[in-house]
């Protein structure tokens, strides 16, 4: 979130009227919107118009932990047994051969990206298991990137050999925040010397990359926790740092009511957190990328924003360039040009569709052009805060010309200030970035039909 005078935008009055939560645009339409009708069929479908000589980006979920984050949204589960991970990794392996064989060819892999959970808490062994049924089921492009995400708790020199073994070329290690009554509030014990070692060691061993997780909003967390938790992020020298808000959704993930409500800051103290470790982030010579991403100007991160090439999946912002990402595990996610697919997200359920050869589809959804070109304004929306009215046409042609006058109407009627028209751009004005998520939602055309609830917009 870049740093910006809030002050200027009337965020209540902007909340009151759209809504206090909205989707955080990792995909459109978004996964609420996902039918279960002919998963399997449209799965197929999808999967049989790839392209064998367009490269592909691959996601696998590892849903387990040793402990459980009281803080965290993700789809995983704790276990202090390895034999239900060891038989998932093998229902892995399983799933990634039946898709080889249903293709007929080994698709081209451009970038990998194992999540969790915590996929650190991976046996090498494990990892070697499923490094080898990648390379059987793929052709790896030169200089794929190969990304994990890691629980520096987990981290042993067998995990450092198995990562190793994956040609591991990007770290991301969860932090949050290092203030002990803040981890102790999240269930998330990790000191500062433990995360600088297990950083070290990744870097020694050729890791070429580090990513660093930090959580504003969360429980006892005050500016000066927060603040002493900035700076010892940066005296950790990561290429990139994810600053998130905190997503209070018990709702939805009950292992948050173990999170005490009174305990959390309100909406203006968040945004008040978020701009000033912003500053802080800017200040130490990272440039601002998106809502809530932060690289080192060489970064390849910053490069792709700078170039317009900054894309958002479901991992967040990535400079991935690929049209196709292919889910694999539980409750995994595929996005192809002409769809979704989501996975079954039981484990259990999971594990049986696949053990049986079954594909283990359990929700899709097809694309329509409207939904195309609306997803392609929100995707500009959220990476570079403004729509290009003519990339919009020579991608889209005679079809964008609606969607321009929709978006040249909407800034006339937007009574808060937030956004204008600035040449054959419809642009988000700095100082109402931080509200970046509301302004896409304006372009959401499935916002209201369904029943979900979404994180808050500040």
């Amino acid at each position: 979130m870049t740093a910006i005078n809030a002050a200027t935008i009337d965020h209540d009055a902007v909340l009151a009227r759209y809504g206090a939560e909205v989707p955080r645009y990792t995909s459109y339409p978004t996964a609420p919107h996902f039918a279960a009708d002919s998963a399997g069929s449209l799965a197929a479908e999808l999967q049989g118009g790839l392209d064998p000589q367009m490269p592909a980006s691959v996601y696998l979920h590892i849903p387990f932990c040793d402990r459980l984050c009281w803080f965290c949204g993700c789809h995983t589960k704790q276990t202090r047994r390895y034999d239900p991970v060891a038989a998932y990794v093998g229902s892995l392996v399983l799933e990634i051969a039946a898709f080889r064989r249903s293709l007929g060819f080994a698709p081209r892999l451009g970038a990998l990206h194992l999540g969790g959970g915590s996929p650190s808490f991976l046996t090498g062994e494990d990892l070697a298991r499923i490094s080898e049924a990648l390379h059987e089921a793929f052709d790896f492009v030169s200089g794929a990137e190969i990304s994990v995400e890691i629980d520096p708790s987990d981290v042993t020199a067998e995990t450092l050999a198995g990562l190793r073994q994956l040609e591991m070329t990007r770290a991301s290690i969860g932090v949050q925040d290092f203030d002990p009554a803040v981890q102790a509030a999240i269930n998330r014990p990790q000191s500062f010397e433990q995360t600088r070692d297990v950083i070290a060691e990744l870097r020694s061993s050729g890791l070429v990359s580090v990513n660093v997780d930090v959580l504003y909003g969360l429980p006892l967390q005050t500016p000066e926790r927060l603040d002493a938790t900035v700076d010892q992020v940066i005296a950790l020298q990561p290429e990139r740092v994810a600053l998130f808000g905190y997503a209070h959704v018990p709702h939805a993930r009950k292992h948050q009511t173990m999170i005490r409500e009174e305990d959390l800051p309100c909406r203006k103290a968040r945004l008040a957190d978020a701009e000033r470790a912003s500053s802080s982030f800017r200040l130490a010579g990272y440039e601002a990328i998106g809502i809530d991403h932060f690289a080192r100007h060489g970064d390849p991160l910053a490069k792709a924003a700078r170039s317009g090439g900054l894309h958002r999946n479901f991992q967040g912002y990535t400079a991935d360039p690929h049209e196709t990402l292919i889910g694999f595990g539980a409750s995994a996610i595929s996005s192809f040009p002409g769809g979704y697919i989501q996975n079954t997200v039981p484990t259990g359920l999971y594990r049986d569709q696949v053990d049986r050869g079954e594909v283990p589809a359990a929700r899709g959804y097809r694309l329509t052009l409207d939904d195309r070109i609306r997803g392609a304004m929100i995707e500009r929306l959220m990476c570079d805060f403004a729509i290009g009215f003519d990339d919009l046409t020579a991608r889209f042609g005679l079809a964008a010309a609606p969607y321009v006058r929709d978006a040249q109407r909407l800034a006339a009627s937007d009574t808060h200030g937030m956004t204008r028209i600035s040449g054959r751009r419809f642009v988000i004005k700095p100082e109402a970035r931080s509200l970046t998520r509301v302004v896409a939602s304006w372009f959401d055309a499935h916002l209201f039909s369904a029943e979900a609830r979404y994180s808050k917009a500040v």
